[in-house]
């Protein structure tokens, strides 16, 4: 009997994702590794198109690493990632549990979804030309107001005082990104058997109980996701430091990123030094994804080995 001839669709898959491998090899691949590579040479200079691989290969790395810039930069960028984040992700959950509660019935949930997750969908030098004028020095929306209330007695310059500064760039980052954190977590809750939730409330939960006891665990594998995402965003923070304030007053809002910008182009053109910077910081956010993500695996298994240990206990007492 004559065998049929199949017809294979396979090779068309290969086809459709020849765009994309070519995309990724000239755009992503190629500027990693030539950015690598760089960190170990002498290239600098506006025009400087070769380069010799340093005698010391890890000499720009050290130089890096020993600049008070630098270590200011990634302090400062920690700092504004931590003030932003804890609010980001409180809010989000609190919004999440709000939408998503069957007991609370609320009208025109898509406006207000539209409204919380629209910062996020607008330009940052758009969002840096509003806040410049909502903090202007000495009249402003909030001079005015904050002097109206008998707050402050004359106005006040935000973009002078450091810790202003950086409490403001936090709450950008924040007002800009606590809004994709929620439309995450709702995604989240919606995949979440709606049976458990009806169990829950048969047996009597209250709605902190089911969300606490139950959404929250369920959503530890997206929670794990917008840490590690929020953590890669938070410390490769540039936009809204560098069109807002520039790093400053006093380099008070220099973020890393801006300190590689500044030291490749900012009239340094320190190419290497940059790159340099650059290879840290890609280091620094792989160990702090893996130790996140190392965290929340070992959480997961030591519940897992306090349940085995409860079934072994109670399959000792039945026997």
């Amino acid at each position: 009997m004559e065998k049929r001839k199949t017809f294979s669709y396979s090779r068309y898959g290969y086809l459709f994702s020849i765009p994309f491998v070519v995309a990724f090899l000239i755009f992503w691949l190629y500027p990693i590794l030539y950015t690598a590579i760089i960190g170990f040479t002498d290239l600098k200079g506006i025009s400087a198109t070769k380069f010799h691989f340093l005698s010391e290969p890890f000499k720009n790395f050290k130089t890096v690493l020993t600049s008070s810039s630098f270590r200011t930069a990634l302090r400062n960028t920690v700092v504004i990632w931590i003030i932003n984040f804890i609010p980001q992700i409180v809010f989000a959950l609190l919004f999440t549990a709000w939408f998503t509660s069957p007991r609370c019935k609320i009208r025109g949930q898509g406006f207000f979804k539209i409204v919380f997750y629209m910062p996020n969908i607008m330009t940052a030098a758009t969002v840096a030309v509003l806040f410049q004028a909502l903090f202007a020095y000495p009249t402003s929306p909030m001079n005015d107001l904050l002097t109206k209330f008998g707050i402050i007695a004359s106005p006040f310059n935000f973009e002078v005082s450091k810790t202003s500064a950086k409490l403001i760039v936090a709450f950008i980052q924040f007002w800009m990104w606590y809004g994709y954190t929620m439309i995450i977590l709702i995604s989240g809750v919606l995949g979440i058997n709606p049976e458990i939730f009806e169990a829950a409330e048969i047996d009597g939960c209250t709605s902190a109980q089911t969300f606490f006891r139950i959404t929250i665990p369920c959503l530890r594998t997206i929670l794990l996701y917008t840490t590690i995402t929020a953590m890669i965003g938070g410390l490769n923070m540039y936009d809204i430091p560098r069109l807002y304030l520039n790093g400053g007053p006093d380099n008070a809002t220099l973020t890393t990123n801006v300190y590689i910008y500044n030291q490749a182009f900012a009239g340094s053109y320190l190419y290497n030094r940059a790159a340099a910077a650059s290879m840290i910081m890609l280091i620094i956010i792989a160990v702090c994804s893996i130790a996140v993500f190392q965290m929340y695996k070992e959480k997961d298994q030591s519940k897992v080995d306090r349940k085995r240990r409860h079934l072994a206990a109670k399959k000792e007492v039945t026997e």
